[in-house]
């Protein structure tokens, strides 16, 4: 009888350490950082999240609420652009995000997907006059910190 316990214990102790390990190993591949709140539209909402997958590429989700029309910052900006900055500090343009207000929905909403073979450090938004700039604004609308 005491056998039985014994080994239902260690089987037990077993099972819950796989657990464990399987979920950190989870967790560990994905990270989710939420944008600092923005001076110049307080009212956007959002969080980017980082995952690696199987192909060692780093796959970028960013979903917005409350992002504001760009025209309706400054009627020369024409398009909010997502910029990611890497270790070596190079910042790179990765793709344009839009708004969209959906007539089921009050909240203006944006959402965004790349994917990157370098590791971002920082996330950030500008809105530009040219989507395909290869420089930011100053003006920076939403950002992380260091992720």
């Amino acid at each position: 009888m005491k056998n039985i316990t014994i080994n239902r214990i260690t089987r037990n102790l077993f099972l819950g350490l796989f657990v464990l390990v399987l979920t950190a190993s989870f967790t560990s591949c994905s990270k989710k950082v939420t944008f600092q709140t923005s001076t110049i539209v307080p009212a956007a909402r959002g969080d980017v999240k980082i995952t690696k997958d199987e192909n060692k590429n780093y796959l970028i989700v960013i979903k917005i609420e409350n992002l504001a029309e760009v025209s309706r910052l400054d009627s020369s900006k024409k398009a909010y652009v997502v910029w990611m900055e890497t270790e070596e500090s190079m910042v790179k343009n990765i793709g344009q995000i839009k708004s969209d207000s959906n007539f089921l929905s009050s909240k203006l909403k944006a959402t965004f997907e790349t994917v990157s073979p370098v590791k971002p450090t920082k996330i950030f938004i500008t809105a530009e006059r040219d989507p395909q700039v290869q420089y930011p604004d100053s003006e920076i609308i939403l950002t992380t910190n260091r992720l």
